[in-house]
């Protein structure tokens, strides 16, 4: 019973400080003036009245009454209830210094009005009471009514006295005629509320309600704002109530004053609130999550992360308030909606809602009372909680909000205050207790949970109304409005006196305290349990099948304890994969008890490893909490399996398992000790069960979770072991303990050892003597004691290393892990852990003894001690262990710590002499012939990376990788062999390899653990390779560092060899090399002194230097062949070639560096030598081309078109080029010396393939020089003479031999059109325009080339006789959908060419076209060497991939999009295609000049040859093509694949792999048209880049005749099997390496594995136009397929070798039983070797049957030829529909891409603008046959209607997967309605047709006649002369004005749709008429000319004539105004 309120203030504006400048209040009176014992008075109460500050007012407001919220030094509340009115103060105004006070003026006074405040200080939250009794005081006052204030204050702090919870209702009058009553709740623990929580649901919404309360219960920082204290202070109450039964522990302000607003910055959380007016002040507080009670919103700042319930009490809870809130949501969408329900009141509300989050936390605590640990029960109980045990059962470890709750001060608070198992309990417990029945009542129905929160929101109603009578209180109140009244008295002051009587009288009375006695306290009794936490967890788990797992685990077991070693090991990996499970882990620690029980500890070496290793992988997958007591359990097992080394030394498994996190987890080990004495304590009350529990000692801890719930119901409760065989002897020990009696819970003794303290019948306590009493508490003392000994102990041997000198480093003393570094799989020694009895724990006599000094202990001892001693004190200190004990604790452990260090020193020393673990054997690999080992095999691991084959995973088979073996660095390759660490398919092996050529990246990993060996592997390297190999290895323990680092060493040095003579191709021959091919860096080897050189010859070459004398220059002895005396180029070129490429060092990676006038060595050209060269493939195939002959002696015919030119024989023009080149016969040498320096490199163009029909050439050469350093030097010297003459010449000769090449051309003597009648009455306007347009432009470049125009055909170009390009090719198949015909608008007045020059955009702009007849020079786009890099490393990283691919925005597609690598491909495709075209339809010429002409101009020409000459895709003709194409004219295979390691630095570029990748999309697409397979491609993507061979080495033909092997007679191939070549037949060698082409020619006529068996020979009409979309493309196999059995299949003679010991194998063995059944694996094994296609098994047969009939063997390709193919003529057959649609639009589509190339690349100007804008799709639904314009595939399905996308300006029709993919080139093209669509197309006329082609007659108007115009709003348009800003130019321009968009735009002529810029309108100042300005044109008159000024500056223009220029400024000014 206590005080309703301790003081009674009066608080008043302190006038004082005011006039100081400062404004605040003062306390006038208190009562009583003396301070109450226990509850004193709080200072800075006045700050807390006013919390924005105390002012001045000038008007009078009303009353205001509040409460606010005090918190004392202890933590006790005080509320503040606050009554505020003003009164009137007279302010007088004060004079100036300066004036006189003396003249008789009056002072001037103000009224204003100050804050005055009644306050009454309570510990009870009686706020309406307060309201009242304040209330009544202010109307006494104010009405000055017959009452003495004093005696109502008197009366409230002296006279009222509040019951305690549970109490009767009391009424009470404190004197001025009132009648009040006071009803206290019935429980003191249930907060009360009122309206408040309804009230902040309606204000804040539901869910930023939760957002607030998940705030504070998780501890975060809430502020609220509002304009309103009151609502302040209900929220704040509010927010508390919701959180019961937490009690909120850390800070409390409800209204904070803004004096204190510097609390916020406080790092503990609190809830608190502000007014409104302060909130700006609080917006930047970082970590404060802002209510704003007004507006309904929260702020949650960026670095805070509210933690949300779980998903199922979250929508639960959800549903549950919106029933109470807004119950006709449920009802809304309901045809006939019932009847609106009658809503809840308010209160009713307020209750509804409580009861929602009584349940929630009900429902998040189920099971917490089973968690609870006892430790002590006397003197006073002490309770700990299980977290993690609770988490683990509850699967709540991942749940951020539950967990952070447990860890909060308020759930410590619930635990100490809720934990003792009898006192007296609430509403809550009952809840708890049967929430689980409720909900399972409730069954999901929402009536039916509705009625239950409103069961238990009566029950809270109840507990704050408990008297059901009403009753009628009175409370005067003054009259509304009165405040207001002019005349108010001031406040009085009170006598104190008589307010210190009343107090004192109403104390002294005692009738209302003896009546208050009489009121019985609510009785305390045994709280329920509630539901079990093992229940809980039972009903959450999934039904699982654990029944197998577990035999299988009892099996493992059972063999390793038997001594059945290979048996165990067998199930191991299932048993490890097992242990993933929790229920596996428990039942493995329960198996592994039963054996301990069984005497069975001391085990055997090999029976020690696989213990531990189970041991280890259970604890791996368990975290540091040990949510599921495994870690736990383990503790006894640990000290007790154990292993003898030898005499006196044994080993147990402890020091084993040290490195996991767990036993560096301070909050495991106290968990786990208080549940070993909480066990301790229950046999210590439990005597009658104390022989079953001591027969148990030596048994593991059940759970750490809760007495009574075994290991055997927790994971036997799934059904899984139950139902399982055992061994008799353990069955009937499992019967016998579900026949033992239930066992007595701790907490149970515990309420009944506290019951007989309230119970008269059980009093027994009382009746306890003092020695009694003293016994009981001694001896759970000594058990707490006993147990801190052991446990100091047990940590002792887990924290404590058995290396210390490799520990020193580890910080032992964290709480949360161990940094220790020892590997866990080290066998260590240790003695055996005996436990202290209990004599020895009380005496302390063990640290007397110990005879060890803490200085002797080393750091980790240092460490070890200071871990344990905190854990003595926290767990010793809470325990109520005595201060003595405690020291002697703390005495002990040093000793024990430093003697084990000791005892360990021993252990180390004889755990040294074990023998090593037997490991596999290291499996030698198969070399192959030549092939050294430079490094023998390290044993090593290898490691799965982000493919998933192999792994066992998601793509099934055999979990090959892991794998156990050694790696092998050989000459020639990285070697891995080894088996797979599943012992289930230990009996296959894994072989991986690649080139050590191939090696892209080496990369060292951190250390990783491989839970298969029980291993941490320390040494970890990642090695990718370019052939799509990726090997990441981890070395073994017994590799030292420096092994790995000399492996990585070898490595680099046989990766980077100094030349290409050191690599795998050459070894094993000494070489005398005719040149050195590494360049000694003795001159100019810095940058200074190569700048200096460079300008030196840059100066020469423009004539500002001397050149140098011919004796200096032969001095110099440099090894490159020689260039012509004269400069041939500008050093501009060096910035044109591509960085990226350009090598570290080298004269042969850069060609531009030499100086032109230095002699090299040569080799002689004699004619016999050119004959011999002549005999190689690439030379042949110009005779067999027509091209000319190769015959040397014999007189050549003048009247053949070609020749064949030795004028490159010493490589002296061209250094790249090969020895003869074809050029036209009219062409001199001399003139091939002089105009081959137009071209970068020397690299000049000649003719590479010749059309048999059209007779059209294609010619490749580089690109072309453009105008740089050199010209303008020249333009500013007065260059010598020859010079100027030397340059005429040059560009004389390069127009001669492109005349004659197109004289070559016969189609250039040609002159027809093939416009269509149609085309021909198109609007001659735009024809006219375009064509003068691209003229003109075309005309545009500089003088780079020198005088141009002598050979200059100056016959005047007809519109009858032009040629309009490519217009046959857009003319599409009758039937076919016209596609291109929107192009035509463009096209039609372009000339058709004799010649097209494929060039750069950068440099065919410089070209005058008019020197160049019938030549069109067509930019083009395409991907340079850098870009195809860039693509390449991500194309590998996807396609081998070092990690598994997890995130779905870097999935595998996703990747290879990323990497546009199909998109390069795509690219390359359209250009050669453009080349077949126009090679093939049009019958021009085509010349490819792109870079250097080394790379993509290879690519592009060697890709068109494929698709237009069937020779080539044979494989003699793939052969010639690539030694024709790519290693004659001197692709630089070594610098673009690294070859040397002064090539290292550009970085791989797979040029070469991008052609074969080109051409195995050809092959896909026409599979019947290549005699050589896809397996064909792959070998020489392989061996491209593999060193091998010798054929793709070194960077020219130059290079290699230098070399040598150019020019070696050919071996004898006649003997190919027998001794003189090895029995396999391949290892003949030739004497300067080996060519891949002998190679292959000898594998293809041993066996078809490079065969096409769908091979269908054709003539040479057989054109290929493959598709060139995207979605026609696929990623090659080769970059995702592997062979784990042989490695690469590209090495026959692994496969070979290996087959043939396998072979003896089975000769010594004996033969297995035949069996037809084999087993086939992807991953694994070689496919096509394996199980062959039909027709090479057919051969096989042949073989063998021929072999077994002692016949000669026939070769298979004999025997291919001897049978009859079938007749093409007969397999004709009429086409549908479908299929010719089909057809013609794969011709339409592929032309259509050839018509963009040639329009993106020529029109210049108007055209190219309209050409080049992207579209404006639509989604559109097609209802017929409708195909993609982009991939070509079919829009519309068979069955029903497909959406697609459509452009709204030019009709384009796509997929919508295709938009991105999709071309700019939107023509936004208008339909003219004056012209008709094109009446019929015919491709017959383009194209020749097969036998059995049909030709489709059909019309079709989709498309129609365009105008190039867009609609736009035009107010005034016309052409004007624009004078230039720069250079005062006069340029003609269309002008229009846009009045809408108040632009001025123009344009380069009125066909143009798209502007060339614009004026806005805004920015003109002025517009007017101006004079004739300087340099005007000579036809303008003299005003039409006006002016536009600007704000930044001035424009010109001139009108064609004065009218027209008046009406511009008109127009202008009407529009600016």
């Amino acid at each position: 019973m206590s005080r309703l309120a301790d003081y009674f203030v009066v608080v008043g504006y302190d006038q004082e400080k005011e006039r100081s400048g400062t404004s605040q209040g003062k306390i006038i009176q208190r009562f009583p003036e003396k301070d109450w014992p226990g509850s004193p008075f709080t200072l800075g109460i006045e700050l807390f009245c006013q919390p924005t500050g105390w002012s001045l007012s000038t008007q009078r407001h009303p009353p205001t009454f509040f409460v606010s919220v005090l918190t004392d030094i202890d933590a006790d509340r005080h509320y503040c209830a606050c009554l505020t009115f003003h009164e009137t103060v007279s302010m007088t105004s004060t004079k100036p210094d300066d004036e006189d006070g003396d003249d008789g003026t009056p002072i001037r006074q103000s009224l204003m009005y100050a804050p005055k405040c009644l306050v009454l200080v309570s510990k009870f939250p009686e706020f309406e009471t307060f309201r009242n009794c304040l209330g009544l005081i202010y109307t006494v006052y104010l009405e000055n009514m017959q009452f003495q204030i004093e005696t109502l204050v008197g009366n409230i702090l002296g006279c009222v006295q509040v019951p305690p919870p549970g109490g009767p209702q009391i009424r009470f009058s404190i004197g001025a005629g009132d009648r009040q009553a006071l009803q206290p709740p019935v429980s003191s623990t249930i907060p009360t509320s009122g309206t408040s929580v309804a009230m902040l649901f309606r204000q804040m919404g539901i869910t930023n309600t939760i957002m607030l309360f998940c705030a504070a219960a998780t501890d975060l920082k809430v502020l609220f704002h509002s304009q309103s204290y009151t609502r302040l202070t209900a929220a704040s109450q509010a927010l508390m109530a919701l959180m019961y039964p937490l009690k909120y522990s850390y800070v409390y302000i409800p209204l904070l004053p803004s004096h204190l607003l510097e609390v916020l910055n406080t790092p503990t959380p609190f809830i608190a609130g502000v007014h409104s007016s302060l909130k700006d002040e609080v917006s930047d507080l970082l970590d404060v999550i802002i209510a704003d009670l007004d507006g309904g919103s929260v702020h949650v700042p960026e670095c805070v992360t509210v933690p949300v319930l779980p998903n199922i009490v979250l929508s639960r809870t959800t549903e549950a308030l919106t029933m109470i809130l807004n119950p006709e949501l449920f009802t809304s969408d309901y045809a006939f909606p019932p009847n609106p329900a009658k809503l809840s009141s308010l209160t009713m509300q307020d209750k509804e809602i409580r009861a929602v989050f009584l349940r929630l936390f009900a429902e998040l605590f189920t099971g917490y009372r089973s968690c609870l640990t006892l430790i002590r029960i006397h003197p006073e109980p002490f309770i700990t909680f299980h977290k993690a045990s609770f988490l683990g059962h509850r699967a709540m470890v991942s749940e951020d909000f539950l967990t952070r709750v447990l860890d909060g001060m308020s759930y410590s608070t619930f635990v100490s205050e809720r934990g003792p198992p009898f006192r007296v309990i609430d509403i809550f417990d009952e809840v708890y207790a049967t929430l689980s029945d409720m909900i399972k009542h409730e069954n999901g129905s929402q009536e039916k949970m509705m009625q239950s929160i409103k069961d238990l929101a009566q029950q809270l109603y109840i507990n704050e109304h408990p008297n059901p009578q009403p009753y009628t209180q009175k409370i005067p109140k003054p009259p509304e409005g009165a405040y207001s009244r002019i005349h108010q008295p001031q406040f009085p002051i009170l006598d104190w006196i008589m307010v210190q009587e009343i107090i004192d009288d109403g104390l002294a009375k005692s009738g209302i305290k003896s009546k208050l006695s009489q009121i019985r306290p609510p009785q305390p009794r045994i709280v329920p349990m509630g539901p079990h936490i093992t229940t809980v967890a039972e009903k959450m788990q999934m039904l699982n099948n654990n029944a197998r797992r577990l035999e299988v685990l009892r099996n493992c077991v059972s063999c390793i304890f038997e001594n059945k070693i290979s048996d165990a090991r067998k199930v191991f990996p299932a048993v490890l994969r097992a242990l993933k499970s929790k229920v596996s882990r428990l039942a493995l620690c329960q198996e592994l008890a039963y054996h301990v029980q069984s005497n069975r500890a001391m085990l055997e070496h090999q029976q020690f490893d696989l213990v531990v290793r189970l041991l280890n992988c259970a604890l791996q997958n368990e975290s540091s909490m040990d949510e599921n007591g495994v870690a736990a359990a383990m503790l006894p097992l640990v000290t007790s399996f154990c292993r003898k080394l030898c005499t006196g030394v044994i080993q147990f498994a402890y020091t084993c398992v040290q490195e996991h996190a767990v036993w560096a987890n301070h909050q495991f080990w106290e968990a786990t000790f208080y549940q070993d004495v909480q066990r301790q304590i229950r046999q210590l009350y439990a005597p009658q069960y104390e022989q079953e529990h001591s027969a148990d000692k030596l048994s593991p801890p059940a759970s750490p979770t809760t007495e009574g719930a075994e290991l055997s119901s927790s994971w036997g409760a799934t059904g899984s072991w139950k139902g399982s065989p055992m061994d008799p002897r353990r069955r009937s020990i499992t019967n016998m303990k579900y026949l033992k009696p239930k066992e007595v819970n701790a907490l149970e003794i515990a309420a009944e050892q506290m019951a007989k303290c309230y119970d008269p019948q059980l009093r027994k306590w009382p009746n306890l003597s003092e020695s009694e009493k003293e016994e009981m508490i001694n001896n759970e003392e000594s058990t707490v004691y006993s147990q801190a000994i052991h446990y100091a102990n047990r940590m002792v041997y887990m924290r404590v290393p058995l290396d210390v000198t490799r520990g020193a480093n580890l910080h032992f003393g964290a709480d949360w892990e161990s940094a220790s570094n020892s590997n866990i799989t080290n066998s260590h020694v240790q003695r055996k852990d005996h436990f202290y009895s209990s004599s020895i724990a009380e005496s302390d006599s063990v640290d007397a003894e110990s005879g060890f000094d803490e200085q002797e202990i080393s750091e980790v001892g240092a460490n070890v001690v200071k871990f344990v001693s905190r854990f003595v004190d926290k767990v010793c200190t809470e325990s109520g262990v005595t201060a003595d004990h405690i020291r002697s604790l703390h005495q002990m452990i040093p000793g024990v710590v430093a003697m084990h260090i000791e005892t360990l020193e021993a252990v180390a020393r004889e755990s040294k002499r074990l023998p090593p673990i037997q490991k596999p054997k290291i499996l030698t690999p198969t070399l192959l012939p030549g092939e050294e080992i430079v490094m023998e095999g390290l044993r090593v691991y290898l490691l799965p990376d982000g493919r998933e084959e192999a792994t066992g995973g998601s793509t099934g088979g055999p979990a090959l990788i892991p794998a156990e073996g050694a790696i092998f660095l050989t000459t020639y390759r990285i070697i891995f062999k080894g088996t797979p660490c599943d012992p289930l398919a230990c009996e296959q092996i894994v072989v991986r390899y690649f080139p050590v050529s191939t090696l892209t990246k080496e990369k060292k990993l951190s250390s990783q653990y491989l839970s298969y060996v029980d291993q941490y592997l320390q040494e970890i390297i990642q090695m990718r390779a370019n052939t799509f190999q990726l090997m990441k290895v981890g070395f073994d323990e017994e590799v030292s560092s420096e092994d790995v680092e000399t492996f990585r060493k070898l490595t680099s040095k046989i990766r980077s060899p100094i030349s290409v003579f050191s690599t795998f191709a050459f070894s094993g021959y000494q070489f005398a090399q005719p040149a050195q091919l590494i360049k000694h860096k003795e001159k100019h080897a810095s940058l200074k002194g190569f700048a200096k050189k460079t300008l030196m010859k840059t100066a020469r070459k423009a004539g500002l230097a001397k050149p140098k004398s011919a004796s200096t220059s032969q001095r110099k002895q440099k090894y490159i062949l020689p260039t012509p005396p004269p400069s041939r180029r500008s050093t501009a070129s060096l910035d044109s070639m591509d960085s990226d490429s350009r090598p570290a060092s080298g004269v042969f990676d850069d060609e531009s560096l030499m100086d032109e006038n230095e002699p090299v060595m040569s080799w002689t050209p004699d004619p016999k030598n050119l004959e011999r060269l002549g005999e190689r493939a690439g030379y042949k195939d110009y005779q067999r081309l027509g091209l000319g002959s190769l015959n040397f002696n014999s007189a050549k015919s003048k009247t053949e078109p070609f020749r064949i030119t030795t004028v490159n024989a010493t490589y002296s023009v061209c250094r790249s080029y090969p020895a003869m080149l074809v050029v036209p016969q009219t062409v001199s040498d001399d003139s091939i010396r002089k105009f081959a320096r137009s071209h970068r490199q020397y690299r000049f163009p000649v003719v590479s393939w010749y059309h048999p029909k059209t007779k059209a050439l294609l010619l490749r050469a580089s690109g072309f020089h453009s105008k740089g350093m050199m010209g303008m030097f020249k333009s500013h010297h007065n260059a010598p003479s020859g010079t100027s003459g030397e340059i005429t010449s040059t560009s004389v000769e390069q127009e001669k031999y492109f005349h004659a090449i197109v004289q070559c051309t016969p189609m250039a003597g040609v002159a027809y059109s093939i416009s269509t009648p149609t085309m021909s009455r198109r609007s001659p306007l735009l024809r006219r325009t375009i064509h003068g347009s691209l003229r003109a432009n075309a005309g545009k470049g500089g003088k780079s080339l020198g005088r141009l125009g002598s050979v200059r055909d100056r016959r005047a170009v007809t519109s009858s006789g032009s040629l309009e390009v490519g217009m046959r090719l857009a003319m599409k198949s009758n039937g076919s959908i016209d596609h291109s015909a929107e192009l035509e608008s463009q096209t039609q007045g372009l000339n058709k060419a004799a010649l097209y020059v494929l060039g750069e955009k950068a440099q065919v702009k410089n070209i005058k076209v008019d020197s160049f007849p019938k030549c069109e020079f067509v930019p083009v786009d395409f991907y340079e060497v850098r870009q195809v890099k860039t693509s390449f490393k991500k194309l590998l990283r996807a396609c081998v991939p070092s990690a598994l691919l997890t995130d779905a925005e870097h999935s595998f597609y996703k990747l290879v999009q990323e990497s546009e690598w199909l998109q390069q491909l795509q690219s390359l495709m359209q250009l050669s295609g453009a080349v077949v075209d126009l090679i093939d339809l049009q019958g021009s010429s085509v010349m490819v000049c792109l870079e250097d002409g080394w790379d993509i101009t290879t690519q592009v020409v060697s890709l068109a040859q494929v698709c237009l000459d069937p020779y080539y895709r044979t494989i003699k003709g793939f052969q010639a093509l690539v030694e024709k194409e790519w290693l004659s004219f001197g692709h630089r295979f070594t610098h673009r694949s690294n070859q040397t390691a002064a090539n290292q630095a550009s970085g791989f570029a797979p040029v070469f792999l991008q052609f074969l990748d080109a051409v195995h999309q050809v092959h896909r697409q026409f599979p019947l048209s290549f005699e050589y397979n896809d397996f064909f491609l792959k070998f020489l993507a392989y061996h491209t880049v593999s060193n091998r061979f010798r054929t793709f080495m070194l960077d020219n033909e130059s290079e290699r005749m230098e070399a040598g092997w150019l020019l070696e007679e050919k071996p004898k191939t006649s003997k190919i099997d027998g001794a003189a070549t090895g029995e396999d037949g391949f290892t003949l060698r030739q004497t300067m390496g080996t060519s891949v082409w002998d190679y292959i020619d000898k594998h293809h006529r041993r066996s078809p594995v490079f065969y096409n068996f769908s091979y269908v020979s054709m003539d040479g009409t057989n054109v290929l136009r493959p598709y060139s979309g995207i979605a026609s493309l696929e990623l090659w196999d080769y970059y995702l397929t592997e062979d784990l059995s042989h490695g690469p299949p590209y090495d026959f003679e692994t496969m070979y070798m290996d087959k043939k010991q396998n072979e003896e194998i089975e000769a010594i063995d004996g033969p297995l039983a035949p069996s037809s059944r084999r087993i086939v694996n992807g991953c694994y094994d070689t496919i096509w070797h394996l199980e062959p296609e039909c027709f090479s098994l057919a051969f096989q047969d042949i073989h063998k049957t021929q072999t077994k009939l002692d016949h000669l063997p026939m070769k298979w390709k004999a025997v291919w030829e001897k049978l009859d193919h079938p007749q093409s003529e007969t397999l004709q057959r009429q086409m549908s529909l479908k299929t010719r649609l089909t057809r013609s639009h794969g011709r339409t589509l592929h032309k259509r891409s050839t018509l963009e190339i040639l329009v993106r690349g020529k029109m210049a100007g108007d055209a190219i603008k309209s050409f080049g804008q992207p579209h404006r799709f639509e989604k559109f639904d097609f209802t017929t046959a409708s195909y993609c314009d982009h991939c070509g595939h079919l829009l519309w399905g068979l069955t029903q209607v497909k959406q697609g996308m459509r452009c709204a300006d030019c009709g384009y029709n796509c997929h919508e997967k295709c938009v991105s993919s999709v071309p700019k080139n939107c023509a936004k093209l208008i339909r003219t309605p004056s012209e008709q669509p094109d009446s019929s197309v015919n491709l017959a006329e383009a194209q020749p047709h097969a036998p059995g082609d049909v030709t489709i007659q059909a019309s079709r108007d989709m498309y129609r006649q365009f105008s190039a115009r867009a609609q736009e709003h035009r107010t005034h348009e016309g052409y004007l002369l624009k004078q230039g800003a720069l250079l005062k130019q006069w340029k003609q321009r269309w002008f229009v004005l846009d009045s809408m968009k108040h632009q001025l735009r123009w344009y380069d002529a009125m066909e143009d749709s798209h502007c060339k810029g614009y004026l806005d309108l805004s920015e003109v100042t002025s517009v007017g008429t101006s004079k004739n300005f300087q340099g005007a044109p000579k036809r303008a008159e003299d005003n039409s000319f006006f002016e536009m000024k600007t704000v930044k500056r001035s424009y010109v223009f001139c009108a064609p004539n004065v009218q027209a220029s008046q009406e511009w400024i008109d127009k202008l000014n009407s529009c600016i105004q």
